[in-house]
């Protein structure tokens, strides 16, 4: 896996994790850590997790590099 895919996939782990607390207890981990859900930086941090969202998308319709693993040879 490439570090940039690792790096989006980590900032949309981020953005789940925020939905969950969020949804269980209606608390906005990243607008609390950021100045608050309307701040410029909690703004800045979700728009650039929902563009590493956007950025993954493609790769739910690619084969998996794992899949085409060339049999061993007798």
């Amino acid at each position: 896996m490439s570090l940039f895919r690792n790096i989006l996939l980590l900032l949309v782990i981020v953005g789940g994790l925020n939905w969950g607390i969020y949804g269980i207890w209606a608390f906005d981990a990243v607008g609390w850590l950021f100045g608050g859900s309307l701040g410029w930086l909690a703004r800045a941090v979700f728009i650039v997790v929902g563009l590493a969202a956007i950025a993954l998308i493609p790769s739910l319709f690619m084969p998996d590099s794992r899949d085409h693993r060339e049999p061993n040879a007798p």
